[in-house]
């Protein structure tokens, strides 16, 4: 069962057009010309429950305007959405009840107060009863490890520490979807690494539907079942990382620890990415010849020590895929 449905939405910001110097400005007073952006054309998807979906996109692709939307907060231009069965914008109330939100780079806590004062006002603009929030806050207290800092001031708390924080609170009123927008941001290993295993539990355990934009693919990699990545507005891929692997064509990371200084190795299907003295990393891809004749090639022709070969990580993928948009682009003439 889809609990998001998106049909055809489009997104325009009309801004009006200002005039330079002072002659502009009073022409602006008398003249209204506007220009309009897409950010947002004509997208079509849907979301069932339990899904795990990550949204990406480069820089102003429209990730953020789209997740506005499916939140309420904006309206679309055109086009039909529908979350829950609900318009987000004409029934935001009603909306809220279903989602959590945490936007990495912005807080919903009090700065000030301890944590639980922040999770008590939750209590209250949610109306949730005694036992659904004693229980939730028991459940993902234990969980994420906060009960050493919830009685401390936000102002107090780590960056790992608030967005455990952020998370829980988005989840007290059990949501039946979760927007995330960049949730790891700037943290270091060891907390991102416990914010994916709680993330990947929630949605497995409770069934709870994830949408995450992030800029950190290794979130996608260990959150996510599915990936949606827009540019300029427009859906370019809509699909599972194994298969946007098999789009982009068959490649390779190749590791070769060299006894050796080996010097240029002119393979034209090797290339060259990382140079770490007698440990460099090479991309293959495919052509006429398989990974284990090229690296065959250079063991008969360089001492070697050891060599590894594995798929590339979905950061080279997702580099592969922009690249490939780039070049239609020229290609096409815009």
């Amino acid at each position: 069962m889809s609990i998001i449905d998106v049909s055809g939405i489009t997104k325009v910001y009309r801004q009006y057009k200002r005039f330079p110097g002072f002659v502009g400005s009073l022409r602006s007073l008398v003249t209204r010309q506007y220009t309009e952006e897409v950010a947002v054309r004509n997208l079509t998807f849907s979301i069932k429950e339990g899904e795990a979906v990550g949204y990406l996109g480069p820089n102003g692709a429209g990730k953020s305007t789209m997740i506005k939307m499916m939140t309420g907060i904006l309206v679309p231009t055109s086009g039909e959405l529908r979350v829950m069965g609900v318009v987000p914008h004409e029934a935001r109330q009603r909306n809220s009840q279903h989602i959590g939100v945490v936007f990495g780079q912005r807080s919903q806590l009090w700065w000030d107060l301890p944590v639980r004062d922040s999770f008590d006002l939750h209590k209250y603009i949610y109306k949730l009863s005694d036992t659904v929030f004693q229980n939730n806050l028991k459940y993902y207290t234990e969980l994420l490890s906060l009960s050493s800092f919830i009685n401390r001031p936000v102002r107090q708390l780590s960056l790992g520490q608030r967005m455990r924080v952020e998370i829980a609170m988005a989840l007290l009123h059990d949501p039946k979807i979760l927007f995330l927008d960049e949730p790891t941001i700037g943290l270091d290993v060891m907390a991102k690494e416990q914010i994916r295993e709680f993330l990947r539990m929630i949605n497995q355990e409770k069934k709870v539907s994830i949408i995450l934009t992030t800029h950190d693919m290794k979130d996608i990699e260990e959150i996510c079942h599915r990936m949606i990545v827009v540019n300029k507005g427009n859906m370019v891929y809509d699909g599972s990382v194994e298969q946007l692997r098999t789009t982009l064509g068959d490649q390779r990371q190749v590791i070769i620890y060299f006894r050796e200084e080996p010097g240029l190795i002119d393979i034209p299907e090797m290339k060259l990415t990382h140079d770490e003295g007698l440990r460099k990393t090479y991309l293959f891809e495919k052509k006429d010849r398989t990974v284990f004749d090229c690296v065959n090639q250079i063991a008969s022709e360089h001492d070697i020590e050891d060599a590894t070969i594995e798929g590339v990580d979905i950061d080279s993928v997702i580099r592969n895929l922009y690249r490939k948009l780039e070049e239609d682009e020229l290609a096409n003439g815009m």
